[in-house]
């Protein structure tokens, strides 16, 4: 056997040894493929059922936020149209109003001052 046998073994030993690995890498990427199909399977039937009761949970609470919603806009009509109506009474009756809270300050200062004298007595 002369130099060029060697290197035709050495060569061909290097091959059968690339191919080995070539192949344990193969089969380790198809474990891994596998691993990762059952992983997504297992994902996928936790999942649905999960997005499933988020639907009926978003749909349960809608139909109150609805009701809230109808009711805020109630309330809102009503507090513009006593906001209209305190509006028009203070302009229509704007001296009044003030003549009648000034007589009721002076009617609050009257009923502290009396119960300072009967406090004083």
């Amino acid at each position: 056997m002369g130099p060029g046998g060697i290197a035709t073994i050495i060569a061909a030993s290097s091959l059968a040894v690339i191919a080995i690995a070539i192949a344990y890498v193969v089969v380790r990427f198809g474990r891994l493929v596998d691993e990762a199909r059952a992983s997504l399977k297992t994902l996928t039937e936790e999942t649905a059922p999960l997005i499933d009761e988020v639907h009926t949970t978003v749909t349960l609470v809608n139909g109150p936020l609805h009701s809230i919603n109808r009711v805020s806009k109630n309330i809102e009509e009503m507090s513009e149209k006593v906001s209209e109506a305190t509006q028009g009474f203070m302009n229509k009756n704007g001296s009044a109003v003030k003549v009648a809270g000034a007589l009721l300050s002076a009617a609050q200062m009257n009923k502290g001052r009396a119960k300072k004298k009967k406090k004083a007595e």
